[in-house]
């Protein structure tokens, strides 16, 4: 029996790329030193040197190997024509549920925020989902990112309920493990 491979679907970009010198790519295990940088650096501080390591913990090489076709890399090159990293999306389509598709993991330079750029991964993830016949797409942040929520919320994310509150914001405890409380979010697609 043969075994036949579609092609990977790459959807329209919504809107251009602002700046003629970004490129959009699906990342390779090659990135993961660049990616492992940004987790460290791009979230001013947040957490401490301890924040650093949790968040450069969820995003292992495996993302990098096994999800690179609904996973999105910006470079912007610089003069010397050196790709440098300014956005990432880590994603991929449920397993368990056909429903739905998942954001693991997303960054923006802070240079690069409020450019549009994070907005355009997402659609084109959102995209991406609809046409594999995903209906929603569901995510998760930290509390004490206040930005993410806030980010979340703009993009059309619901707050799913939660076993408590903090501040106003369903929150799970433990979600993902003992201490290790999350705010989840889903948005139809």
């Amino acid at each position: 029996m043969t075994t036949h491979h579609s092609p990977p679907y790459s959807p329209p970009i919504r809107k251009q790329l602002p700046g003629t010198d970004l490129t959009l790519r699906h990342p390779t295990p090659l990135d993961h030193p660049r990616l492992q940088l940004a987790l460290a650096d791009w979230w001013d501080g947040l957490g401490g040197e301890a924040g650093a390591l949790q968040r450069q913990l969820l995003v292992p090489r495996l993302f990098l190997q096994h999800f690179t076709e609904t996973s999105y890399l910006v470079d912007r090159t610089d003069a010397t024509g050196t790709p440098a990293l300014q956005a990432f999306l880590i994603g991929f389509l449920s397993q368990t549920d056909p429903q739905t598709a998942y954001i693991h993991f997303v960054g923006v330079h802070p240079d690069t925020r409020r450019s549009g750029l994070g907005s355009t991964l997402y659609h084109r993830f959102f995209d991406l989902a609809h046409h594999h016949g995903r209906t929603q797409v569901r995510c998760i942040t930290s509390p004490t990112n206040h930005h993410s929520i806030a980010y979340h919320t703009r993009m059309g994310f619901r707050l799913e309920p939660g076993d408590h509150s903090e501040n106003g914001v369903p929150v799970h405890r433990d979600y993902d493990g003992a201490g290790l409380d999350r705010v989840s979010f889903v948005r139809e697609v």
